[in-house]
């Protein structure tokens, strides 16, 4: 597998969970805290969110059928987008896991 595969889910579950912490912050400051200002930057980092999570899927299933994973896992990896902070520990423990079976994208650029 691509190192590249590795990178491009890495990059959107932090980038997701990123969002979806924020958007979790802005709910609890909207609804709980009444804060003005909150209603917008709820819809913001909500649509942000949403486009960027189709992304993640999008990433994370490449990720997942060129590992082979059973789908069970791949359930899972899919649904961390959702829950906040999940994606962080998922992300962590897929690494891990697919890091040995990453070779390079190319050949190294030898120097003179």
């Amino acid at each position: 597998m691509k190192k590249s595969v590795l990178t491009r889910y890495r990059v959107m579950a932090y980038v997701t969970g990123v969002l979806l912490v924020l958007l979790t912050l802005g709910v609890i400051a909207k609804y709980l805290l009444d804060m003005d200002g909150a209603a917008s930057f709820v819809s913001v980092v909500g649509i942000a969110h949403g486009w960027l999570y189709v992304l993640y899927l999008v990433f994370a299933f490449d990720l997942g059928s060129k590992a082979k994973w059973p789908v069970g896992k791949q359930l899972w990896v899919l649904l961390a987008g959702t829950i906040p902070t999940a994606a962080f520990f998922v992300e962590r423990k897929v690494s891990r896991e697919v890091e040995p079976l990453v070779m390079d994208d190319g050949p190294a650029v030898a120097k003179a």
